[in-house]
């Protein structure tokens, strides 16, 4: 006859089972105990998060107010802006509240399915974190470039005028590397003349480690140099925003004119346009013309001047950009200006003269 018994650890950890032999002749018995292996404990649910409280917000918010939500939280957990020792799970709860409410397929199943039941991680399960983090990291990287807190202003370089465009949001993430991040550069005509070279700090996110991104300053010296044309682009490879597993994206400042105050631009030909009487039209006069090199050139009309007509100063243009050595002119249109009235008297002098054109 053989039995068997069981004696059970604390919390199910172990499973002792004892069997007991008794031979019925003989009239002895004996015992064996066998210790089976650990049971583990089932797993625990993961907990709901409920993200529209985490960012302060309204079941029915729009894109817009949770970005701005995001955008204000964010700033304020930011590890690197707050010391306080949870200020990092804070921020990555943040940005995975903001990676999930603002894709709208993820969205729709947390509403109707809830977050355990949907296939979205809670915050602090890694399983999706290179995802999210990629995606928060990057939209983080735009306000401390360029956004506050509740504007879209440009905040540190008030030159650039299209921070980031290939960071608007795609399915999936933004766009991680092979795109040159194109920002607008403004110059003078005078600096088009001469050459410059402009200093810009720009703060980008950069990786320190397999799973973190931190800010980092950098100032680009930005060579113009003489002639250049409105659109030229001037590239700093693998100098622009980084996403966590990619290589660096490539950052490019495209010249941007200014408008001048006294000149407009045709190709390297300038155009001053010079305002004369009707008189200074009819009977001739000289011009007074700046230049872009603060000068001014004496231009004599002999000849009767017709509205829109064009006088050219040669060489008094911006230089040429294959050949900087040579300028194109500096092209004066004229524009008259007629009386409102004329005397009578007048009137009949300017008949007597005219008749015999």
């Amino acid at each position: 006859m053989v039995l068997i018994w069981t004696q059970f650890g604390v919390k199910h950890k172990n499973v002792k089972c004892k069997v007991r032999v008794i031979h019925g002749e003989e009239g002895w018995t004996s015992e064996e105990v066998r210790e089976e292996p650990e049971v583990s404990s089932p797993p625990s649910s993961p907990e709901c998060v409920d993200y529209y409280s985490v960012l302060g917000v309204s079941s029915d918010s729009n894109e817009e107010e949770i970005r701005r939500a995001y955008k204000r939280l964010a700033l304020r957990y930011h590890p690197d802006k707050n010391p306080d020792a949870d200020a990092e799970d804070k921020f990555k709860q943040i940005a995975q509240a903001y990676d999930v409410l603002t894709d709208p397929e993820k969205r729709s199943v947390y509403d109707q399915q809830g977050l355990t039941k949907g296939g979205v991680t809670p915050a602090g399960n890694k399983s999706d974190s290179s995802h999210s983090s990629s995606k928060a990291d990057a939209h983080s990287w735009r306000m401390f470039f360029n956004f506050e807190v509740d504007s879209d202003d440009d905040l540190f370089n008030p030159f650039l005028r299209n921070p980031l465009p290939h960071l608007s949001r795609h399915r999936g993430g933004p766009k991680p590397t092979g795109v040159a991040e194109v920002h607008e550069i403004l110059v003078s005509l005078e600096d088009i003349l001469m050459g410059v070279t402009k200093r810009v700090k720009l703060t980008r996110l950069r990786q320190t480690d397999k799973h973190a991104l931190r800010p980092e300053e950098r100032v680009f010296d930005v060579e113009v140099k003489k002639g250049w044309k409105e659109g030229t682009r001037i590239t700093f490879p693998k100098e622009g925003h980084q996403v966590l597993g990619h290589a660096p994206n490539d950052l490019a400042f495209v010249i941007k004119e200014k408008k001048h105050a006294h000149f407009r631009r045709d190709g390297s030909h300038i155009v001053y346009t010079a305002t004369i009487t009707l008189r200074e039209a009819l009977c001739g006069c000289t011009v007074n013309v700046p230049t872009l090199d603060g000068q001014m050139k004496p231009l004599p009309c002999s000849d009767v001047i017709k509205p829109g007509s064009l006088r050219r100063l040669i060489g008094e243009g911006l230089p040429r950009a294959k050949n900087p050595a040579q300028r194109g002119d500096l092209l004066v249109e004229f524009q008259v200006v007629f009386p409102d009235r004329i005397p009578p008297s007048s009137k009949e002098i300017i008949k007597h003269s005219l008749g015999q054109c």
